[in-house]
């Protein structure tokens, strides 16, 4: 198991021009300027500048030419004042000592980073169904994406249950980022498919998930971590004689029903309960919500890392714009389409995970 790759650090070659460019401008401008080793001390930022991005053998190569650079030009423009020389040469020793002490912390800062975000990235994929999902009921497609190295990955859950009941579909949105948030996404998935498959009311089956996360956040507490809260949608689709399918929503964006004539259209339930974790406020027993799933038709389901991607200019995806990019694309590529349209939308600026899924009942 490999972690990810790190960004290139710049080549050898560009180093040495870039450091030769800078030292011929500065010494020609002291040159023409009559301030000779004047300018010199602006060799002392250098070793600084590759600190940012180059390695620490080619920020110790410019610390040590630097140092040369500020020797020579000392020795060969003495100061009025010996001390003025002096002060710049240690100025310039200081420096390239700080700058090559602080390219290795910045090294290893980004190899723990790059070691975690692939742990959990690696855990999270590793108990996410792999797509698509194929049972008697429906097809389940989808993609997922991890949100940019930048960012610790988040807890974007689904699964998918086939039961003695009929297909029970999970997807939802954990609190937070990193690996609590990931902890608490799996006590949901692991609660999802003991329940789904055991209890034949979907409403027993949230209450299920309400009562794991409810038990990780006790445990969190005692550890000293934050309690969570999680974003869910549960669905149950019976058999193809059974048009009538069931949601329960805890607080998580609505589907959008796709295949139907006059184009996509947003499903809004009557009871949409609170969010997964916020039982003890909940006024009244979370409800199941009825609606029909034809034969030939599919919802589209996904988290606000999609309705929360923006622009450059800091608008948000809009889903009129997510209605317009579904229309005339094939049911089992809609997922797809949507995530190249939404990264295309915010310039590949993605600002959280990304689960997007289609459940497709098939035709006859």
């Amino acid at each position: 198991m490999t972690t990810p790759a790190q960004p290139k650090p710049p080549t050898l070659v560009s180093v040495l021009t870039w450091t030769v460019t800078l030292t011929a401008i500065v010494l020609g401008t002291g040159v023409a300027l009559g301030a000779d080793n004047r300018l010199i001390g602006l060799f002392t930022f250098l070793p600084a500048i590759m600190a940012v991005f180059a390695t620490v053998r080619q920020t110790l190569f410019v610390a040590a030419w630097s140092l040369g650079v500020t020797i020579a030009a000392v020795i060969y423009y003495p100061e009025p004042r010996r001390s003025d020389g002096v002060l710049t040469i240690g100025l310039a020793l200081l420096f390239g000592i700080a700058s090559v002490l602080m390219c290795h912390r910045r090294i290893a800062r980004n190899e723990r980073m790059a070691r975690l975000r692939f742990t959990a990235t690696a855990m999270q994929r590793e108990i996410l169904a792999p797509l698509p999902q194929h049972t008697p009921e429906v097809v389940v497609s989808g993609v997922y994406e991890p949100v940019d190295e930048d960012k610790l990955v988040g807890g974007d859950v689904y699964d998918v249950v086939a039961g003695p009941f009929g297909t029970r579909v999970l997807i939802g949105d954990v609190q937070g980022k990193g690996l609590p948030a990931i902890g608490a996404a799996f006590s949901i998935i692991g609660a999802f498919r003991e329940a789904a498959y055991r209890e034949p009311e979907l409403v027993r089956v949230a209450e299920a998930l309400e009562s794991a996360l409810m038990r990780h956040n006790a445990y969190a507490i005692q550890a000293g971590r934050t309690e969570r809260f999680a974003t869910a949608l549960l669905l149950h689709i019976g058999s193809a004689g059974q048009p009538k399918a069931q949601a329960v929503n805890c607080g998580h964006l609505p589907p959008i029903l796709l295949g139907r004539r006059g184009g996509p259209v947003p499903i809004e339930f009557a009871a949409t309960g609170l969010p997964l974790g916020l039982g003890d406020l909940l006024e009244a027993p979370r409800e199941a919500n009825s609606f029909e799933l034809l034969p030939g038709e599919c919802l589209l389901l996904y988290t606000d890392g999609l309705s929360e991607a923006r622009s450059r200019k800091g608008e948000f995806y809009p889903p009129e714009r997510a209605l317009w990019a579904a229309r005339g694309v094939a049911l089992d590529r809609v997922a797809e389409a949507l995530r190249k349209d939404a990264r295309a939308f915010s310039r590949g600026r993605q600002q959280d995970d990304i689960a997007i899924l289609t459940v497709y009942r098939p035709a006859g």
